[in-house]
């Protein structure tokens, strides 16, 4: 693959250029279930959230991804006014290269939404994540993509260190990015930090320990939003271990080096920001978000809808929220 380079100031990354769009929504390919599971570190986790694998050998999906893209599925059936359904896009949970490392099993990471409506109080299923929650090892399923180009880690991903932080489904993108590393020997430091409401929803948590105890580069960091735990003895959001695990994470917000790749439920991003301008003194707060001195001096009165034109991220956060 041939790049580009963004700049040569320290820090930015050079982003990889990489193939999208390979496959339309108006031809997509057919994929088949390869493996499905529940992913939470309990069954009596709040929600259903599955790790679901497809194969996509012999069709133009196979091999065509990078770590930190999605891909969409087109759900079967009809809407009840007799149309298809829509493309819905999902991130690659995957590492480029697939699961077995030939670029035939896609990945992702879905929530099934299951809602009661406010007015009519009737039940509300979400039409493709129950769809992708419902199949079994080989169905079929009509695929799309890959889509993305700026959510990637960089060309040379041991140029950098990394701090992922994720909610929920969001760590989808980070799974893969994280798989890429280990395949390189984990050449950088990266702190992997998790929030969901209850300690039961964590997503691949017995992974994510595991590669935390065998790589001396990698540490995970959970927050629990809604109750204590043995390790937490107050409710935390995902920001709160920015300074929480200030002994760790702040040498590495305080380095060049470091990238902030941020992924889950849009409003997450303000949190993060917050908190960042909280505890980094101005010249390192400059290399990840640029904001006026009269912002920076009303922290507390941060609202999203200033995200990006008063709180613009710099070329070293990557910003993914749904």
């Amino acid at each position: 693959m041939s790049s580009t380079t963004t700049t040569d100031l320290a820090g930015i990354p050079e982003m990889p250029e990489v193939p999208q769009h390979l496959v339309k929504p108006v031809a997509p390919v057919v994929g088949r279930v390869h493996a499905t599971r529940l992913c939470t570190k309990s069954r009596k986790a709040s929600g259903f959230i599955r790790h679901v694998e497809i194969d996509v050998s012999g069709t133009a999906l196979e091999n065509s991804w990078t770590a930190g893209q999605s891909f969409g599925v087109i759900p079967a059936g009809q809407t009840p006014e007799g149309k298809s359904h829509k493309l819905r896009l999902y991130s690659i949970a995957a590492p480029t290269g697939g699961e077995t490392g030939d670029g035939t099993i896609i990945t992702t990471t879905v929530k099934r939404l299951v809602d009661e409506h406010w007015d009519s109080h009737k039940l509300v299923q979400g039409v493709c994540s129950n769809y992708l929650c419902d199949l079994n090892v080989g169905d079929q399923i009509q695929l799309t993509g890959p889509v993305g180009k700026r959510f990637l880690l960089p060309k040379d991903p041991s140029k950098h260190d990394y701090m992922f932080i994720a909610t929920g489904t969001g760590i989808a993108p980070f799974r893969g990015m994280i798989l890429d590393l280990i395949k390189q020997g984990m050449p950088s430091r990266v702190a992997m930090l998790m929030g969901t409401p209850y300690e039961t929803d964590l997503l691949y948590d017995d992974t994510l320990q595991a590669w935390q105890d065998e790589y001396e580069n990698f540490s995970y960091h959970t927050a629990i939003s809604r109750h204590t735990t043995t390790d937490q003895p107050r409710p935390l959001y995902v920001q709160d271990r920015l300074s929480e695990d200030a002994d760790t994470l702040q040498p590495m917000l305080a380095s060049e080096r470091t990238l902030i790749y941020i992924c889950g439920l849009a409003g997450m991003e303000l949190g993060v920001f917050q908190t960042l301008a909280r505890i980094l003194p101005p010249e390192q707060l400059a290399q990840y978000l640029t904001v006026s001195d009269e912002l920076l001096a009303d922290v507390d009165n941060w609202e999203r809808s200033m995200i990006p034109k008063q709180l613009k991220k710099t070329k070293r956060v990557f910003l993914e929220v749904y």
